[in-house]
């Protein structure tokens, strides 16, 4: 009997793992794109060479310092910028401006990072380094496309930074002594300059009250100075020539309860609520009758009074509370005759500690004697609408200053205030290294001759960038003209001769129009140094770039991209 046999269907296998893979490489290997774009992810973005790339990078810097540029020195224009947050900011400091900009180019964001270093390091100069970061972009485009390559120009703009930094030592034309920072009428004159570039036409109030209070501030050993010691206080109303400055601290609260003023106040600063003692464990009180919950509430609050009665019997009459203040603390304090002020701001109750030498307790608990401050008064006054409390220093154990700034909108205060950070952090440098040169462009036109000078010796390629970095250092000089309305050709041409005729303190007077070597204009040393370097690093960084790959961004579409419902 024959048996007849069905063949079985044979079985799919499943493809693994390893043939997908194999098989998806394939698919891009012999995909329609080829070179690095079949080599990265659909969607990235690649671009190279001096056109795409190099050119690009230095056009978007190039914007951003002719957007900075009119901002330089006293005749500077002010910039209107509305941040994210729709706030206002009507200044010339540059470090605000670029810091609000919110810039999205790569390359312009290298420019802005050189800034903050800036800002950092020296606390002055920002504008600075962005405008002569982009001028020496912008005259490297020239050799770039004379046919010079990159790596000539970067060697050249190197050896003429070293050879900057070198020389401008011997520009030095004043050094101030070390007596200075204890000198306040001596240390404005110092600052005089600095402040000009910020409040033209009220550099001598805010030199002077600057210098005030840094002297005020100034330790024995002036290395040591702190320019977080230096606080400003701004009020709204009257004019900004109604600044001044005060020995202590100025809060703009009023103190609580109905004590105002006390004199040879003795301190205490809590970091706690000042209010009845809480367990930090949970717990239950059964009480059987009305008598029982009275005499509980009566318990708490003669604890409560022990506690604050022996507080004052150590003789503090003045407390600094870091957050609440209960009622009925409050009514005990003023039982015995306790001046209570509340500071929520943790970094304002460390300096109040720093200007009565008092210490920040965490418990309730009556203070040790070295943990009690001192402060000569502590009185409420009115300023114009508001109610501030001065702890006054009389004297010199306080380093902490306030310079209480006045202005008639909070813009106005707003620009004052970066002008005092501007001055204080010049006096921080003071403290190393207390060499100056002559301002007004005079500095960067005896470095950029010298450089000329040097270029013609160098053999090789090198020259033409040397030669390059010291007519960028031209703009300086050229942009403070410009700035003033006056014809900088002319004024760059007058500058180079005075020099030649041995006025090495010829700068720009922008108030007669000229080359004058009696401007009187001074500038840091350390400012120009670290601009120097900020500078060059940020053009030799923005010319190494040769390719820009960008990925696509993560994400669905963003809002703005939603269509409406």
């Amino acid at each position: 009997e024959a048996t007849v046999g069905l063949e079985q269907p044979a079985t799919r296998q499943q493809p693994t793992p390893a043939l997908h893979t194999a098989s998806k490489m394939a698919r891009s290997l012999t995909g329609g794109s080829f070179g690095v774009q079949g080599m990265l992810k659909e969607g990235t973005k690649h671009l190279s060479g001096l056109e795409e790339a190099t050119f690009k990078n230095i056009e978007a810097a190039k914007q951003l310092s002719s957007c900075v540029r009119t901002s330089l020195g006293p005749n500077g224009m002010n910039k209107m910028v509305i941040n994210h947050l729709e706030k206002l900011f009507v200044t010339n400091d540059a470090a605000t401006i670029v810091g609000e900009l919110e810039v999205q180019h790569p390359a312009a964001k290298l420019l802005v990072m050189a800034s903050n270093m800036q800002e950092v390091e020296v606390g002055d100069g920002t504008n600075l380094v962005v405008v002569l970061a982009g001028e020496l972009l912008s005259q490297a485009e020239e050799l770039l496309k004379s046919g010079l390559h990159v790596s000539e120009i970067i060697g050249g703009y190197k050896a003429a930074e070293a050879k900057a930094l070198a020389s401008i030592d011997s520009l030095v034309t004043h050094t101030s002594p070390p007596a200075v920072l204890h000198d306040a009428p001596q240390l404005a004159s110092a600052l005089r300059s600095v402040i000009a570039s910020k409040q033209w036409g009220n550099e001598e109030l805010f030199a002077a009250k600057i210098a005030e209070a840094c002297t005020i501030a100034m330790p024995a050993d002036p290395t040591k100075f702190n320019p977080d010691n230096i606080r400003v206080a701004k009020i709204l109303g009257s004019s900004v020539l109604g600044t001044t400055v005060v020995r202590g601290m100025c809060l703009p609260r009023s103190a609580l309860g109905t004590i105002k003023e006390v004199q040879g106040a003795r301190v205490a600063v809590y970091g706690i609520p000042l209010d009845s003692a809480t367990t930090e464990t949970k717990g239950t009180v059964l009480l059987k009758s009305a008598a029982d919950l009275k005499n509980y509430n009566d318990s708490e609050e003669a604890a409560l009074e022990k506690t604050i009665k022996a507080i004052r019997d150590t003789g503090v009459n003045l407390i600094v509370c870091g957050q609440a203040v209960g009622e009925l603390a409050l009514h005990f304090c003023e039982k015995f005759g306790i001046l209570v002020l509340k500071c929520p701001s943790k970094f304002e109750l460390r300096r109040i500690c720093r200007t009565t030498g008092a210490a920040n307790l965490v418990r309730l608990e009556p203070p040790a004697p070295d943990d009690i401050g001192s402060c000569a008064r502590v009185y409420l006054k009115e300023i114009g609408s508001t109610n501030c409390t001065i702890l006054e220093q009389e004297d010199a154990t306080s380093k902490v200053a306030t310079i209480v700034v006045r202005g008639s909108s909070p813009n106005i205060m707003d620009d004052v205030e970066r002008a005092i950070d501007d001055g204080v952090h010049t006096v921080k440098a003071m403290t190393r290294d207390a060499r100056f040169v002559a301002g007004a462009g005079g500095c960067e036109l005896q470095l950029a001759d010298l450089l000329q000078q040097h270029a013609e010796a160098q053999p090789g390629l090198d020259q033409y960038a040397i030669n390059k970095y010291g007519l960028a250092l031209e703009v300086v000089p050229r942009t403070l003209a410009e700035n003033a309305g006056l014809d900088a050709a002319n004024i760059v041409a007058a500058l180079y001769a005075a020099h030649k005729a041995g006025e090495r303190s010829a700068g720009v007077n922008v108030v007669d129009g000229q080359v004058d070597a009696t401007t009187g204009v001074l500038d840091l040393l350390w400012t120009k140094k670290e601009a120097l370097r900020q500078a060059t690093d940020a053009a030799v960084t923005v010319l190494r770039v040769d390719q820009i790959i960008m990925s696509k961004p993560a994400g669905g579409p963003k809002k703005g991209d939603q269509p409406a419902m």
